[in-house]
């Protein structure tokens, strides 16, 4: 997620337009088919291998056609609000971060799914993807990927720091204690963007408290973060960025750095998304990463903030919405139906190796045998806290994230105040960030 935030027109990646061009020669280039545009976020090449499967399944009656957004989530944002709020009728089909649906939906910019289209398409859905893709009692998104983080460690370091992570879950406090012990490090994203709020949103999550405590109530929405909860999510965040256990890069770190310096010498602990184990998988496979630092990867619950309550870990992932002005919202909502499926969304958690939305997915002994920890994935989605559901996000993020950062800087009786004011004052058009 470290693209150029520049708003660029829609690209189409090699993968897809493979299979596009594949498609118009199977189906003849036949005047009658309707072509819908889906706008994806990058990945393997495995959506537009979903919309072949899913355009020849429709027996003709649409054609999907896949083009790539920009690489990092805020950029997706970006060029999707500029173009609808031009009233574009290309865009049929969109990706968007649960985050960002909340926006769209309160500025007219997504078609709602009615109610009997809603109870098909959010059937056996996860609890906390389903909310998340919902705005004001109607389904906005069809929850498609469905991510969560997970406490990532180094087997022989727990062995040596005396930490059992299978027979009881850990604490940040505890994690930074036995890194210390072991030289090691506890590897979070404390980069200035996106990945530092996530982290920020699931610590106070994990206390009790939330970001904001009414966020659907807009510009008036009341900043939860001057609490107890806000206060323990930035003594955690002190904790690790002061500590020896500490990257030297923490305050520049985002996944992929989290992750290298984890599979590193110094590895002990990581907080990061299921996609890091199928990459070390592949890395072993091709031989750039020891076969011994695959085997000693171990997974666990993400981390307490208080011990004996229960972490609520970030949600992520991908909902699946109709843009407003498409000329062809009655075949858009056919092929959401067909993209959403749990047939479609165990095809794509094999072949992306994305973790998705659908509970029933996991249970599929080919999907178990990539994702050994699929109880585990599919338990912290259901209980994932999301970042604050309002069409201010975008704000309330900024400003939290500015005032949070470095992460070194934050002291628990000062930050989390200081960021609740701020927040208000943007939300007021007061301050400009």
């Amino acid at each position: 997620m470290t693209a150029s935030t520049a708003v660029r027109g829609p690209i189409l990646g090699t993968a897809a337009l493979l299979a596009f061009l594949t498609l118009v020669v199977a189906c003849g280039g036949a005047p009658d088919v309707g072509v819908l545009n889906w706008y994806v976020n990058p990945d393997n090449g495995g959506q537009a291998r979903l919309a072949a499967r899913c355009s020849a399944a429709s027996g003709g009656r649409y054609r999907l056609r896949v083009l790539e957004l920009p690489r990092d989530a805020t950029s997706q944002r970006e060029q999707l609000v500029r173009r609808l709020a031009a009233r574009d009728a290309s865009i049929d089909l969109m990706n968007l971060d649960p985050p960002f649906a909340p926006e769209l939906a309160a500025a007219g910019f997504l078609r709602p799914f009615t109610d009997g289209e809603a109870r098909e398409l959010a059937s056996g859905a996860l609890k906390a993807p389903l909310e998340a893709a919902t705005w004001r009692g109607k389904l906005v998104a069809v929850p498609l990927w469905a991510n969560t983080q997970l406490l990532w460690y180094r087997r022989s370091v727990a062995r040596r720091a005396g930490l059992d992570l299978d027979a009881a879950p850990v604490t940040w406090a505890q994690l930074v204690d036995a890194a210390e012990r072991t030289g090691t490090t506890v590897e979070v994203q404390g980069k200035r963007y996106e990945g530092y709020m996530v982290w920020i949103t699931a610590l106070v999550a994990s206390a009790g408290g939330s970001v904001l405590e009414d966020p659907a109530a807009g510009k008036d929405a009341r900043p939860g973060l001057d609490s107890p909860a806000g206060r323990a999510a930035a003594a955690v965040i002190r904790r690790v960025a002061t500590s020896r256990a500490a990257d030297p890069a923490l305050a520049t770190a985002d996944e992929e750095s989290a992750r290298a310096a984890f599979q590193g010498p110094r590895g002990g602990f990581m907080v990061n998304w299921p996609y890091v184990y199928g990459a070390a998988r592949d890395a072993a496979a091709k031989g750039t990463l020891d076969a011994a630092v695959l085997a000693d990867i171990g997974w666990a619950r993400y981390p307490q903030v208080h011990p004996g309550r229960p972490s609520r870990p970030p949600l992520g992932g991908i909902g699946l919405a109709i843009g407003a002005f498409s000329r062809r919202a009655a075949l858009a909502v056919e092929a959401a139906r067909c993209l959403s499926s749990l047939e479609s969304e165990i095809a794509y958690m094999i072949d992306a190796k994305v973790p998705v939305a659908r509970g029933a997915a996991y249970d599929d002994p080919r999907v178990r045998a990539i994702f050994p920890m699929a109880d585990l994935i599919r338990g912290a989605v259901d209980d994932a806290a999301p970042r604050p559901r309002t069409p201010y996000y975008v704000d309330v993020s900024a400003a939290t994230v500015r005032t949070f950062h470095p992460p070194a800087a934050v002291t628990p009786d000062r930050t989390p105040g200081d960021a609740a004011r701020l927040i208000v004052e943007v939300l007021h058009d007061r301050v400009l960030l």
